[in-house]
């Protein structure tokens, strides 16, 4: 009777068997396609509509100086063939970034003259390349809605960073996320050379190496972190093998110093507390405990959820590597055993350095690149309604855009950076893994 029924209804509306079959295997994915091919085309406009920006604002906006002159010196010096980083100055102090930074502002002297306006034009092509990557990394994700990618295209303090300061966070900035963006891909390896890259030009990349640590461990074993760390490390060396081989101590005290005291008056960060408290070395401390303790709990409880917790997490990627020794050789070591989601590698990443910058010190003007790019996605990652998301966003851009800073915009800054920590604490922990059979079916497909 089903069947007689079925018949009538196909003729009545005029459609064939072989057409029903063919409405039935529709694909269940359908929708997300369109839903991703419009934030596709949405970023796209949104690169247009930033390159327009940027041209007008190098345009029309004057240039501020700070930091180029010390860099354009600093490299001179080296070109001229100072080894000896204790010699290497600028008008602004001595150089305290390792050897990467000396090649890329070499390469950038040697193009573009020396000179402000094409080095300008140079940082805003940069702009829209870092936009780029970022704008990929989030579409990969899916976590925002399309139109929340604007936000990415509205501080006027990173714009201001990139095109009218010069600095070299916007590169460090840049190879970081390209370096994230191939982690998606799970090629470790070449990220983490990527990575090293970005740790050249400027040390704060390293508020991202304990997430990134965690990452390799659950990709791989152990073993195969350790090797793929040392490639990294044998990057830092080959690139001051012209200062270690010369004057060593100068070059790792200066280039890798983790000492360093901040100036209180630059600082958007902890302004509200007093200078003698501000740069007294038992208010660092206290800052790297709470820094490493909330790393560690987050780790604990949230990263490694699903594992029972860091200390298991760690325990099962020992069993794996002692347990895999005897079956495979060193050439395999660094292979991955296990396929990270992309949504986990990002909130792992993006979160681990977001508590860096919660905890840090000091917070100059040009260290907001350091985490600008990641806090919608942060935001989004709340279980927060959408209204409170983006006046966050505009409560962080505003404290940013205040010059000087004061007690109450660092105070209000602190605020919502815990309130975003707490959001990010309170939401569900994610799976970290990717289902090795759905991801067969989709690849079969």
């Amino acid at each position: 009777m089903s069947d007689k029924l079925r018949s009538k209804a196909r003729k009545s509306l005029e459609v064939s068997p072989e057409t029903d079959h063919k409405l039935s295997k529709t694909p269940p994915n359908l929708l997300d396609r369109a839903k991703k091919n419009k934030a596709v085309f949405f970023a796209c406009a949104l690169l247009v509509f930033d390159a327009v920006l940027v041209f007008c604002i190098i345009a029309y906006v004057p240039y501020t100086k700070i930091d180029w002159d010390a860099y354009m010196s600093q490299v001179s010096q080296f070109l001229n063939g100072e080894r000896d980083y204790s010699n290497i100055e600028g008008d602004t102090g001595p150089l305290v970034y390792p050897a990467g930074f000396l090649y890329v502002y070499s390469a950038i002297q040697y193009i573009t003259g020396g000179l402000v306006h094409p080095a300008q034009i140079l940082f805003g092509a940069l702009y829209i390349i870092n936009l780029a990557i970022v704008l990929f990394i989030y579409i990969k994700t899916d976590v925002l809605p399309w139109w929340a990618l604007i936000l990415l295209c509205l501080s006027k303090r990173v714009h201001s960073i990139f095109v009218l300061r010069l600095f070299n966070d916007c590169i460090a900035t840049t190879l970081l996320h390209a370096a994230l963006a191939t982690l998606l891909y799970q090629r470790w390896w070449l990220g983490l050379i990527i990575f090293s890259l970005a740790v050249s030009i400027k040390m704060n990349v390293l508020l991202y190496a304990p997430s990134l640590l965690l990452l390799l461990l659950k990709a791989m074993d152990i073993s195969g972190t350790i090797v793929a760390l040392g490639g990294a490390g044998l990057v830092q060396i080959l690139l001051g093998f012209p200062f270690l081989v010369s004057y060593p101590v100068a070059y790792l005290s200066r280039a890798f110093n983790l000492g360093r005291v901040f100036i209180h008056f630059w600082s958007v960060n902890f302004k509200f507390v007093p200078e003698p408290v501000f740069v007294s070395k038992a208010f660092a401390v206290t800052l790297l405990i709470l820094h490493l303790g909330l790393l560690a709990i987050f780790a604990h409880k949230k990263w490694c959820k699903h594992e029972g917790g860091l200390l298991k997490a760690l325990h099962s990627a020992y069993i794996s590597t002692v347990s895999c020794f005897p079956l495979k050789g060193l050439y395999a070591y660094g292979t991955t055993s296990k396929t990270l989601k992309e949504e986990y590698i990002v909130t792992t990443m993006f979160v681990g350095n977001f508590i860096g910058i919660v905890c840090a010190r000091s917070l100059h003007y040009q260290f907001y690149s350091w985490y600008f790019f990641s806090v919608p996605y942060l935001l989004w990652k709340t279980p927060f309604p959408t209204l409170l998301r983006i006046a966050l966003f505009v409560g962080v851009e505003c404290c940013w855009n205040v010059y000087p800073s004061n007690s109450y915009s660092s105070g209000i800054l602190l605020c919502i950076h815990l309130v975003i920590l707490w959001g990010l604490w309170i939401a569900p922990p994610e799976y970290p893994y990717v289902d090795e059979n759905s991801s067969a079916k989709q690849k079969i497909k």
